[in-house]
């Protein structure tokens, strides 16, 4: 099975993000080591509790520090940005780090503030034109334009004739339509809506239509929130900081720090501590905890009822030592075959 990260650029408690980034870093250098197949980068902005703000800086970063792992963007959200400028910044990745550069697209809302700070023409009306990005991207990285285009004679990077990986990932139950319709991988956030991902993985992969735009067949993605401790019981305290993260974020609170779990046990209600990290009954958890072999029995039975081809890893442990070693326990249970090089310890 292949493993994956996608990477917060989690703040820890009691630092900053100079320290976040650092420990992004880490991860990368750690999950490169560990055979993991690839690691993302999100892009938050004004966010305080993770410092990945434009992914293509981590990108660039992690490049220089690993060998093997795949490294992208989960995800650029389109609706900030021009088709053209994505495009051009991802091909040119692609020309630093040959085969290994992958561009997760998506678009989400930071806030009334944040939208309207990242417009360039603040006056103007909104207009929801995701497909067409989505569309004008693909064109751009391979040379696929009408010939009565505008932009049919201009190219970019034009000595290279390789394009990095498109993936578009997506919440909704219709979210894969897009990707399945361009013959592109497709990255479902079930740690965002469990309930819906099988479902969704499962209609994009009877859409999927090849394009000829790297994929031959649909590349399904589960992405999912995970915490393996060594004990059941240290698990289930270490995903209580995801979880009074989570509950903070219902009261209202945005601006906050990960907390610790220790903290966390004191914040939870005994029903919010109780919520379930494992299938029960059928239903996903947002959350899945336990011990090693509890966690990949869960994971099995998610990538089995979904059909997912590869499964990425969030992670929201707020000590960054515990949080590297749930990832390590991850590959190990999953007989991950590490590498040597830079990342390599």
């Amino acid at each position: 099975m292949k493993l994956s990260i996608v990477d917060l650029g989690t703040v820890a408690p009691g630092t900053d993000a100079v320290q976040g980034l650092a420990d992004s870093l880490a991860t990368a250098r750690h999950a490169d080591a560990w055979g993991f197949h690839r690691i993302w980068f999100a892009e938050h902005h004004a966010s305080v509790m993770g410092a990945s703000h434009h992914p293509e800086l981590l990108i660039a970063a992690a490049g220089q520090q690993t060998r093997g792992i795949r490294l992208g963007s989960g995800a650029v959200l389109m609706n900030h940005y021009s088709p053209f400028k994505v495009a051009e910044m991802f091909k040119q990745l692609e020309a630093m780090y040959p085969g290994r550069i992958d561009l997760g697209m998506g678009r989400a809302t930071g806030g009334p503030v944040v939208d309207l700070a990242l417009q360039r023409h603040r006056n103007a009306q909104r207009v929801d034109d995701y497909p067409q990005q989505l569309m004008e991207v693909v064109a751009w990285l391979h040379n696929v334009f009408p010939d009565d285009h505008p932009f049919a004679n201009t190219k970019i990077v034009p000595s290279l004739d390789v394009a990095p990986e498109l993936w578009v990932l997506g919440s909704s139950p219709g979210g894969g339509r897009n990707p399945a319709e361009l013959g592109i991988g497709y990255s479902f956030a079930g740690f965002i809506n469990p309930t819906a991902a099988v479902s969704a993985l499962q209609d994009y992969r009877r859409a999927f239509q090849a394009q000829g735009f790297g994929f031959e067949k649909p590349q399904a993605m589960l992405a999912i929130n995970v915490t393996v401790g060594e004990t059941s019981a240290e698990a289930a305290h270490l995903v209580g900081s995801a979880k009074a993260f989570y509950a903070r974020l219902r009261r209202g609170d945005y601006h906050s720090l990960l907390p610790t779990a220790d903290v966390a046990a004191t914040e939870l209600t005994p029903v919010e501590k109780s919520q379930a990290t494992r299938i029960v009954n059928g239903v996903w958890p947002q959350f899945v905890a336990g011990s090693v072999d509890e966690v990949r029995a869960t994971i099995e039975q998610m990538v089995e009822e979904s059909g997912a081809d590869e499964v990425m890893i969030q992670n929201m442990i707020a000590d960054p030592a515990d949080r590297l070693r749930s990832h390590e326990l991850l590959a190990r249970a999953f007989g991950l075959e590490r590498r040597s090089g830079p990342g390599a310890k």
